[in-house]
């Protein structure tokens, strides 16, 4: 877990208020062989803050301790950061909610851990981590800026803004390689909350009920969210680099087209919910096909040369990598 996304510790330590960098807390956390309320205050000695387990007589008491505090709830940990009246605030995989005490009590166990800051709490060699977290976030700007820069170059270099179409092929293309890396980070269970967000609009749990099913994967093998990532990201080197083969790109377009019938269908009646990130990959694929056909470039596909073989053997190879590489990234974040 070394992703920068916040644990149940890290998310514990900044309602603490004590310093620290996610990436070595997170670390840390998945070191601990089991993760118990014993393991945790373990954990909080090195950090300098002190804590106690306690086994509560009565839930109702939960107001009479200091917040915020961990409690185990019949599901697992949650941060109770404040009990007010009837209400009581808390987070949960680092989503802040409020219920009511009627709501929340009968989950609890009555096991909680109380933590108190010390004096000069804080990780161990935290500017050390910090320097080293700056630096890895400033490659990634770095990466991201070079990736614009060869973007803008290619756009301009081949006059793609001279059609409305391509502009909106290249727009459609950019949105589709950030939706499909969210159903990647989905699939390799690397928590993400601009996924969870999406994923939440039409039906909460929805995506990952749907890419926990088999039929989530196209022959048993390959992930649909490693094939629209394929799908995409060539699509749109294609379009920036051989805008001449624009009418293979349409090309490939409708023979994709039938899979966003089945994947409404599955979704619909055999899987009985519905997967946000995947309805907006099916919304853009036939984006993408009245694009194509507005701009003229169905009739440029025929007659057929071997660059639409090597084109679609392109596709091929992208997925193939891809999902040599999902096993890795599943193993490192489960």
């Amino acid at each position: 877990m070394d992703d920068g996304s916040s644990t149940i510790f890290t998310d514990f330590l900044s309602c603490l208020g004590v310093r620290h960098t996610d990436n070595f807390s997170n670390r840390q956390f998945g070191t601990m062989p089991f993760k118990t309320m014993f393991g945790l205050k373990k954990l909080l000695e090195t950090y300098g803050v002190d804590s106690v387990g306690i086994s509560l007589g009565d839930v109702k008491e939960i107001d009479r301790l200091p917040v915020p505090f961990i409690a185990q709830t019949v599901k697992g940990f949650v941060i109770v950061t404040s009990v007010s009246g009837d209400t009581v605030s808390y987070l949960t995989r680092s989503v802040a909610e409020t219920a009511p005490r009627s709501v929340v009590e009968p989950s609890l166990t009555g096991r909680v851990l109380v933590a108190f800051r010390q004096a000069g709490a804080g990780e161990p060699d935290y500017d050390s981590h910090r320097f080293t977290d700056v630096a890895n976030k400033a490659k990634k700007w770095v990466l991201a800026g070079v990736c614009l820069l060869l973007f803008v170059y290619l756009f301009v270099t081949n006059r793609l803004y001279d059609h409305v179409s391509t502009v909106l092929l290249a727009l459609i293309d950019l949105a589709g390689i950030y939706i499909t890396w969210l159903l990647v980070q989905k699939s390799a269970h690397i928590k993400n909350r601009h996924a969870d967000a999406v994923c939440s609009v039409v039906e909460a749990g929805g995506c990952d009920d749907v890419l926990n099913m088999s039929a989530a994967k196209f022959f048993g093998v390959f992930g649909w969210s490693e094939v629209g990532f394929a799908y995409f990201s060539v699509s749109l080197l294609c379009l920036l680099i051989f805008p001449q083969y624009t009418g293979y790109l349409a090309l490939c377009n409708v023979l994709c087209l039938p899979f966003s019938f089945w994947s409404v269908w599955y979704q619909r009646f055999r899987a009985k919910t519905w997967c946000t990130l995947c309805l907006c990959v099916q919304s853009m694929l036939w984006l993408l096909f009245f694009c194509y056909l507005g701009g003229g470039w169905l009739k440029e596909a025929f007659p057929l040369r071997i660059e639409f073989f090597v084109l679609g053997l392109t596709y091929l190879g992208v997925m193939l990598g891809l999902n040599a590489l999902m096993p890795m990234l599943d193993r490192n974040n489960k």
